[in-house]
């Protein structure tokens, strides 16, 4: 499909999300955001957004290919809006049977521009498009894990937040809790709580193995990080590994 028809229906998402936007929605929303974090809403809440990127797929629907869902996606995604990218970061998440390993390189590059500036556009981009890649590819995990050297924060994070998913359900374990181990150092505190979030995802189907990664490395891990991996061990479990972790 002409690269006009992807201009066109890109046009006609911001259209919608910009008729849907509710001003409450907007200071809500951004009260989930510290002052001087990099965001722009429309105010649309989730479910508009899902409901606007549906209409969408039904419009290209048997027509488009990855090739335009990548486009539509890299198009949005240069949209300051945080709901234009999440509706783009959706509709390619649709394609995920087509991804080539090829899509890591641009998706990095996305990130690396500038494109996912905050922490929720990267936690709607790494599920919706990195985990079924990896997933599809799993020789692509030590490329995303050495994400977790990079000086961009947004990169870090994306490392984090594409194995949760993941470790939800058991898998990569192995891989989740090596790139916890090698961000212990990392001093950012969004990077402190994705850590914590893997851990507790993925204690949900190992939980001894969780408590000895928190016993053998509590001591030197951020507390939030902790408290974070720590929330779904008993109450009084919780309180002997905060002691126990206590550096």
């Amino acid at each position: 499909m002409p690269t006009t028809t992807v201009r066109r229906l890109a046009s006609q998402v911001r259209s919608k999300l910009r008729a849907a936007g509710e001003d409450g929605a907007v200071a809500t929303g951004l009260s989930f955001f510290k002052p001087d974090d990099d965001v722009q809403l429309y105010g649309v809440k989730s479910s508009g957004v899902r409901s606007i990127e549906k209409e969408a797929f039904q419009f290209v629907r048997g027509q488009w290919t990855v090739v335009e869902a990548i486009s539509f996606c890299e198009l949005l995604a240069q949209d300051a809006h945080h709901e234009s990218k999440m509706v783009g970061v959706l509709l390619l998440g649709r394609y995920w049977r087509t991804f080539s390993k090829g899509l890591l390189t641009k998706v990095r590059g996305w990130i690396m521009a500038g494109c996912y500036p905050n922490w929720a556009a990267v936690d709607g981009l790494a599920p919706a498009v990195l985990t079924p890649l990896i997933l599809t590819y799993p020789e692509l995990i030590p490329r995303v894990s050495r994400w977790a050297s990079s000086r961009n924060l947004w990169l870090r994070r994306a490392a984090v937040v594409t194995f949760v998913p993941l470790a939800r359900k058991g898998e990569q374990l192995d891989a989740a809790y090596s790139l916890v181990e090698s961000l212990l150092d990392d001093t950012h505190d969004l990077m402190h709580k994705a850590c914590g979030w893997l851990l507790r995802e993925a204690g949900k189907t190992d939980m001894r193995r969780l408590e000895r990664f928190l016993l053998q490395n509590g001591a030197g891990m951020p507390r939030t990080t902790v408290r974070y991996a720590i929330e779904r061990f008993p109450e009084q479990k919780r309180k002997n590994l905060l002691v126990k972790t206590r550096g």
